[in-house]
């Protein structure tokens, strides 16, 4: 009987020890190791009572162009109350370039169905330049995603997408962001984990900080 219990037993074990692991409560966060608190807080913009979650990213950075799966479908599952704005770094010359790209696209309406793509045009296909990229080069690439090029053009060259990329070179500097990819939560932390799982990580249990804060 003893013999027959103890594999039994052993079995149950083997089969507990997963639940147990996802049982097990997530380290704290460490302030200073895995976020910085902002000294200049701040949202990018009004977000309406819920938790702001900013990237500031750039198409030419390669950290940025592996990091865009993983972060997308993280961003996919975040649920209403949180609002994902993805802002371009505008560090000057082809930063710049590719900011007023994104925020033309924005414009059009086309922003979030070619975020991928553009990565993938510039990393893996090799479609398109990395330095002084041309409006037509870009007008060419957005017209297949519907937007007539010299609508694209006109947006490119707009005031409404200057003062974007003012902003978004404001809120960059504010923030004193290291480099990219880098994720801000509602204005107030900048993530700081050493890998791209351990800044959704983190960047989740600030999210959920902020939500346990309204709360009270």
């Amino acid at each position: 009987m003893l013999k027959t219990l103890i594999p039994r037993l052993m079995l149950l074990l083997l089969a507990l020890t997963p639940l147990a692991a996802l049982a097990a409560p997530a380290a704290p966060l460490v302030e200073g190791t895995d976020y910085k608190v902002l000294a200049q807080p701040g949202t990018f913009a009004p977000a309406g009572g819920r938790i702001e979650v900013v990237e500031v990213f750039g198409y030419t950075c390669p950290h940025c162009a592996h990091f865009e799966p993983k972060l997308e479908a993280w961003a996919k599952k975040l649920p209403k109350d949180v609002r994902f704005t993805p802002v371009p770094a505008a560090f000057g010359g082809p930063w710049d370039s590719f900011a007023r790209a994104y925020y033309a696209a924005e414009q059009v309406g086309v922003a979030q169905r070619s975020h991928a793509a553009m990565f993938k045009a510039l990393h893996e296909d090799g479609s398109l330049p990395m330095q002084n990229i041309a409006p037509d080069e870009l007008a060419t690439f957005y017209q297949a995603y519907g937007v007539e090029p010299e609508k694209y053009i006109a947006a490119l060259k707009s005031d409404a997408v200057e003062q974007k990329l003012a902003a978004a070179r404001a809120f960059a500097r504010r923030t004193q962001i290291p480099g990219t990819p880098s994720m801000i939560v509602n204005g107030k932390y900048l993530v700081t984990g050493d890998t791209f799982d351990d800044q959704l990580r983190i960047a989740s249990a600030l999210i959920a900080r902020e939500r346990a804060g309204k709360a009270r």
